[in-house]
């Protein structure tokens, strides 16, 4: 199975999963997941880039804090994102990532992400497969 994003159902909010062969590319697929709440990823186009150091005691408290500064840089930065490189090493992440400025005639934003939550937060590996999810507020 290759890396993928997909959404999942949770009353009035969203679940977002990254699942992918590295704990890596489980984040950044459920980045990618992230960002396609707002728009298709396609739209966006990697022009600007910057970096993100976070850390956390542990991969799930890692990921949650990873997509709600995804959430904050988009809002600070008015920008969306749709390009992810991710390395997690220990309890420390650092990514560099990839997107432009928002575009509301050609990126067409559905909603406003609030944050990423702990309800039905699971950061695991299965089957020779990671995934990362949770349920976003939107």
């Amino acid at each position: 199975m290759k890396p993928h994003w997909e959404h999942f159902s949770h009353q009035a909010d969203i679940g977002v999963r990254g699942q992918g062969e590295t704990l890596e590319q489980a984040f950044e697929q459920a980045a990618l997941a992230l960002c396609a709440v707002i728009t298709e990823p396609e739209k966006v186009v990697p022009l600007e880039s910057f970096q993100v150091d976070l850390e956390a005691p542990d991969p799930e408290l890692l990921f949650v804090d990873w997509l709600n500064r995804l959430v904050y840089e988009m809002a600070v930065r008015n920008m969306l994102f749709s390009r992810f490189s991710v390395r997690i090493d220990g309890e420390k992440l650092s990514a560099t990532v990839w997107g432009e400025g928002t575009d509301k005639h050609r990126h067409e934003p559905a909603v406003e992400i609030k944050g990423a939550t702990f309800t039905e937060l699971h950061v695991f590996e299965g089957d020779g497969m990671w995934q990362a999810q949770c349920v976003v507020d939107v």
